[in-house]
């Protein structure tokens, strides 16, 4: 069977993500360590459990199902994200960590995992944000989540290389200001300009599409000046 993993899956963009794809008809593997969001549902095409993304057991798990089904991977789209709000000189060497285990080394060991039930004309997409731009705004508090937002953008760009003659293609999407949960508890009052919803159809769009024209690119989806 085909199926198209997403990461991050509880609340927000990853909620709104999963039921656009089911509802286009594609099988769905939701996963995020709240699974209860999105099974509640109920869609025939999402199958969700409990996963920690920094998990090597649960990452295991991943791998047992999907073999166990057969399974073939569209695309993989690392959304799962953990981002901590506070001074660098107050934020503990556990919190750093904890962000980069997620939002990093999540993300590595996931794409490990699923490329080996990927074609050439997989996708990888990761999620990242207009903060780990080089050049763009930055705002005081992020110093683990914008810089590990960075670090996933260079790893695409490593990725592409090393699986150009085999694939799959590897992008990335620096997100600007999307009105979710995560953007309230950073900045909280704020509204942006993009609905979770919106920003989850172009972000499927480009996940089910943007292999053929793009690999190892870093593209900025924000409609204002960073």
């Amino acid at each position: 069977m085909d199926y198209i993993v997403v990461t991050g899956t509880s609340r927000g963009i990853g909620f709104e993500l999963s039921k656009l794809l089911a509802d286009a008809g594609y099988a769905v593997l939701a996963l995020s360590r709240n699974d209860s969001p999105i099974k509640n549902i109920g869609h025939k095409n999402i199958t969700a459990f409990p996963f920690d993304v920094s998990s090597a057991k649960d990452r295991e798990k991943v791998n047992e199902y999907l073999k166990a089904n057969n399974a073939k991977v569209l695309a993989l789209i690392n959304n799962a994200g953990k981002l901590v709000n506070k001074p660098f000189m107050e934020i503990t060497e556990e919190e750093f960590k904890s962000v980069y285990d997620v939002n990093v080394f999540g993300v590595a060991s996931m794409t490990k995992l699923i490329v080996p039930f990927m074609d050439k004309g997989g996708h990888v997409l990761t999620i990242s944000s207009m903060g780990g731009i080089q050049g763009s705004a930055k705002f005081p508090g992020l110093s683990a989540y914008s810089s590990s937002k960075g670090a996933v953008l260079t790893l695409t760009e490593l990725l592409a290389e090393e699986f150009k003659e085999t694939g799959p293609s590897f992008n990335a999407l620096a997100l600007g200001a999307v009105q979710t949960e995560m953007l309230e508890e950073a900045f909280p009052g704020y509204l942006a300009p993009v609905s979770a919803k919106e920003m989850a159809e172009y972000i499927m769009d480009f996940a089910l599409k943007g292999q053929k024209m793009y690999n190892g690119k870093i593209l900025q989806v924000s409609s204002s000046t960073p």
